[in-house]
């Protein structure tokens, strides 16, 4: 162990005694940072944190009648510990019967106006009907006794004989009027009384709806399994105390563990990389040693801004692989997606990658007692390095940093011929269009 110490701190003395000698200065806090590009295994991934669930489940629902008879909000009385394991049919919720005691109230209270105003309506209807009916008969008895008054008068005089002609036909017309009128009444006295028993009907239906669903609100499982709380779309529990709307009226589901997924989100840059089939490696935080494989099936087109957060995210579904009946919802994962992965590849980090525009990237390279500014083909990039793929070899000796002094350092571009002097350019102060960028720090 001794020996190894001497060793390593005499090759380090030897590299700080060459900088030293290549700066030409004895601080070592000054002296540039090499490195050589490296040759190897290239991965680009996203790596997130995720919340099991399960990919299959049943829906704990409560009552959906609750719209037609006007709730809308129910809270929740009771409900029983989350990861109970309950049978088909067992008890899962009790619902706040306070609106429903104030609804079923309220349907009686209707129910007994509608029936009273039946009522009223088929007396009015009967005394209605009677009155014109006594009438028609009675212009029938007058029609007759003007007929007969009429029959009389053709032994009187011509002016007599008109008069009671006059009357007799005005008698006719009183009757037949009466009659017409009577079958409008008729008509009229249905309509009013459709209309009043409607309004009964729909007041029994409505009580009837509110007795029916007295019973659901008592919540039942529909099969054997796992409570899990339902989250709603904030994504906070719904426990206790809480309320279920109409629209969403779930109150907790019964998931089928037997294939499990991850939800993770990923901001707006990185989504751009994922797609469904990549492959992903998954760990536990519960158990950190585990390593679970799974797949990307799902990744949101359309982002979503999560509660207390001002950034843009997408929603990304990756399907466990591996069946595990130890894996429950709601633990966490880190999600490591794997977006591509080259064998041997000559990379660089990603520090000494500088750039100006868009389009152009190069590095400082060490070259024969000068700087070089060279243009490189930049690959694939992740979070630590870039695959160059022309403008470098394995022996160039490249900075880690942008050097103290850049004015006047040529670009030296992939088109022109290899050399380690610098062209023979004006040797003129960097304009704000040549200033180096830093690919990772911006500077």
């Amino acid at each position: 162990m001794q020996r190894r110490s001497y060793a390593i701190g005499f090759v380090v003395v030897l590299l700080l005694a060459g900088v030293g000698w290549w700066t030409g200065s004895e601080d070592v806090a000054s002296m540039p940072l090499l490195t050589k590009p490296d040759v190897g295994p290239f991965r680009v991934e996203v790596t997130t944190t995720g919340e099991l669930q399960a990919k299959n489940s049943v829906q704990i629902q409560g009552p959906a009648a609750a719209r037609r008879v006007g709730i809308y909000e129910i809270e929740i009385a009771r409900l029983v510990d989350e990861g109970t394991e309950v049978d088909s049919g067992a008890f899962v919720a009790e619902l706040d019967r306070t609106p429903l005691e104030e609804k079923t109230e309220e349907a009686r209270l209707n129910l007994q106006k509608s029936r009273s105003k039946f009522e009223q309506a088929q007396l009015d209807t009967t005394l209605t009907l009677s009155e014109a009916r006594d009438g028609i008969i009675d212009l029938r008895f007058d029609m007759e006794e003007a007929e007969l008054n009429k029959e009389q008068s053709q032994y009187e005089a011509p002016s007599v004989q008109r008069r009671a002609e006059i009357e007799y036909e005005r008698a006719v017309r009183e009757y037949e009027k009466a009659q017409v009128n009577y079958k409008t009444k008729v008509r009229r006295a249905e309509a009013t009384m459709r209309e009043v028993q409607a309004e009964l009907q729909e007041d029994r239906r409505q009580m009837n709806r509110l007795q029916e669903l007295r019973d659901a609100f008592t919540i039942h499982a529909p099969r054997s399994g796992m409570v899990v709380y339902h989250r709603d779309w904030k994504g906070d529990k719904v426990t206790e105390g809480n309320s279920i709307r109409f629209h969403d009226p779930v109150v907790a589901t019964l998931p089928d563990l037997s294939v499990m997924e991850s939800v993770t989100f990923v901001n707006e840059v990185d989504v751009q990389k994922l797609k469904p089939g990549q492959p992903v490696t998954l760990g536990l935080d519960a158990d950190p040693d585990r390593k679970l494989s799974g797949t990307v099936t799902n990744v949101a087109n359309i982002g979503q801004q999560r509660p207390n957060s001002d950034a843009k995210v997408f929603e990304v579904i990756v399907e466990v692989a591996e069946p595990d009946t130890t894996l429950r919802p709601a633990m966490t994962t880190s999600n490591t997606i794997l977006v591509a992965e080259r064998e041997e590849v000559m990379h660089v980090p990603i520090e000494t990658l500088h750039s100006q525009g868009d389009s152009l990237t190069y590095v400082f390279r060490r070259g024969d007692g000068s700087v070089i500014r060279q243009e490189v083909a930049v690959g694939l990039v992740n979070d630590n390095s870039a695959i160059v793929e022309r403008g470098l070899g394995l022996e160039d000796e490249i900075f880690l940093s942008i050097p103290p002094d850049t004015s006047g350092i040529a670009l030296r571009r992939l088109d022109m011929p290899p050399s380690d002097a610098p062209a023979a350019l004006p040797q003129t102060s960097a304009s704000a269009d040549d200033a180096p960028t830093d690919l990772v720090g911006g500077r």
